[in-house]
């Protein structure tokens, strides 16, 4: 192996039996923790060494020994408060420890998970840490000579990690994944299944790729906050060295764009009074979040290409490639492939940013995952106010009520919903909430989405609502009741962006005492009596 222009640094852990040996016979013995400082294409600059208080006299001894054999090695003791090693929590629990608080310095320092001592238990962890990341080195296994002879440091090998075969081993620790999901939604323990499924998608592969992903979804959806929760988990593997960065495309435009993302030189154009580095070099070795990259200009969109597919770009004025390596996640409330078909995005970078697409649903498809939401904005409104912030029984129904019903529009999504918490929070007195507080923002709500309701729409008749949609002779044969009934049932449909919201819908006050609550079949079968289906009715494609 190479000489690193690193510092190697070994993370190992004493070894009761096979580092043991007392007087001078102990010279005779091959002892791993002290052969492994003797390679000279190996030369080890720091040896981290883990040890159980009971084996200190033996610690002594072993670093003694380490100053004689290789003077240059920086010995480090930890102390690991383990009672049992055969004990995997335990064991787990106490290593992880170290490596969460171990402060790691990958661009001064190379780092190997020494694994030939201590129990099978402790060898087990310490691999499973290096494969998630917790450790961020290479696997390193010492071996004897073939025959001992005293002086011998024998061979080592660093391993290349097939994760591949270790599956089974590492879904025993399922608790890890767990709280990445939870980390990823905020700590809000989401009801929703399509929700939970697809943060688990994204968790996935936030871990285990470094390609482009896409986040779509409607304004106020929470795409920079997940934009921002994959950065940060990733920062927890030591995935990534640098900085999120991130920019709103829709904030600019012209040079001022081209300026933010790419930088330029003093002169570059008028105003440039300095050299600015830019958005990308500031995001290198690290996540740049693009919102609303849809907004992009031709020009940056083309440059932005480049910068991922070759990792060089030319500042504005420049003559000089500067290289840059990032990670991108881009955010966008439109439909990229439509804005391709109409000349508003680069049909390339596209196919370049779509490896990885995760659509976010609105809160309107998300109805239970209201009350979980409603805990989470009511915790988040008490440290604002400085209060701690309750509902009253009855308030807290009549509002989650109204925020997964029909009524409730949500068209700015977790932001209004925000908003309205927080309002409710500040208003209350001795922060109690109660049912004036929430009438009074229910009012304020429906007020304010009154515009987005269709007003000639949701004011027309019965026969206004079905005229287009059935044979005149077959509408003049609906009795009064059955023509009011179905007018309704098309309103809600086109208030719905799908058949099964609006299925929710219409059948939520029943839905709950049914054992099967196939809205969307039900919801199908009555539009069929009528020889209707739900494109039709609600005017989509």
């Amino acid at each position: 192996m190479a000489t690193s222009r690193l510092h190697n640094v070994v993370v190992s852990l004493l070894g009761p039996t096979l580092d043991a040996g007392k007087g001078q016979a102990r010279w005779q013995r091959w002892r791993p923790n002290v052969a492994l400082v003797q390679h000279a294409e190996l030369p080890v600059a720091r040896l981290e060494l883990l040890y159980q208080e009971k084996f200190k006299d033996l610690l002594d001894t072993v670093v003694a020994d380490i100053a004689k054999v290789s003077p240059d090695t920086v010995v480090r003791t930890h102390p690991l408060k383990v009672e049992n090693p055969w004990d995997l929590e335990e064991v787990y629990g106490a290593l992880h420890d170290f490596a969460r608080g171990y402060a790691f310095k990958p661009e001064r320092e190379d780092y190997f998970v020494h694994i030939t001592t201590g129990t099978h238990i402790a060898q087990i962890c310490m691999f499973l840490l290096t494969e998630s990341r917790y450790l961020p080195a290479h696997l390193l296994q010492t071996s004897p000579p073939p025959r001992a002879q005293g002086g011998q440091a024998g061979t080592y090998a660093v391993i290349d990690l097939d994760l591949s075969r270790y599956d089974r081993l590492a879904s025993r620790f399922s608790q890890e994944h767990n709280a990445s999901l939870s980390f990823l939604k905020g700590g809000i323990e989401t009801r929703n299944p399509a929700f939970n499924k697809l943060i688990e998608r994204i968790e996935r592969v936030a871990i285990s790729s470094t390609a482009p992903v896409l986040l779509m979804g409607p304004t106020g959806a929470g795409k920079s906050q997940l934009a921002r929760k994959i950065f940060e988990l990733k920062k927890t593997r030591r995935q990534v060295k640098g900085e999120f960065v991130e920019l709103n495309c829709a904030t600019l435009r012209g040079d001022a764009a081209m300026s933010a993302l790419f930088g330029h030189v003093k002169g570059a154009f008028t105003g440039a009074l300095a050299d600015r580095p830019g958005l990308l070099r500031k995001a290198n070795g690290g996540v740049l979040f693009l919102d609303e990259i849809g907004e992009l200009g031709a020009d940056e969109q083309a440059m932005l290409l480049r910068a991922m597919e070759e990792k060089t770009f030319l500042p504005m004025g420049s003559d000089r490639e500067v290289h840059v390596d990032f990670q991108l996640l881009a955010g966008t409330n439109k439909n990229l492939g439509k804005a391709v078909t109409q000349g508003g995005f680069r049909e390339d970078l596209l196919a370049r940013i779509n490896l990885w697409t995760f659509v976010l649903p609105g809160l309107k498809d998300r109805p239970e995952d209201i009350e979980p939401n409603l805990d989470f904005e009511v915790r988040n409104a008490s440290r604002l106010v400085g209060v701690h912030v309750t509902f009253s029984k009855e308030a807290r129904e009549k509002f989650v009520k109204f925020a997964s019903g029909p009524a409730a529009l949500w068209p700015g999504n977790f932001r209004d919903f925000n908003a309205a918490i927080t309002r409710m929070a500040t208003l209350c007195q001795g922060g109690r909430i109660g049912v004036d507080v929430v009438d009074e923002e229910l009012e304020r709500l429906n007020a304010a989405w009154t515009h987005l309701r269709g007003g000639d729409e949701a004011n027309s008749t019965s026969q206004d609502v079905l005229e287009g949609l059935l044979p005149p002779d077959r509408a003049a044969s609906l009795d009064r009741f059955d023509r009011v009934q179905l007018s309704e049932v098309v309103r809600v449909c086109r208030l719905s962006r799908t058949l099964s919201e609006a299925g929710r819908t219409l059948f939520a006050a029943s839905r709950s005492r049914r054992s099967s609550t196939n809205d969307a079949d039900r919801l199908r079968k009555y539009l069929a009596r009528y020889g209707l289906d739900f494109k039709d009715v609600a005017g989509r494609p």
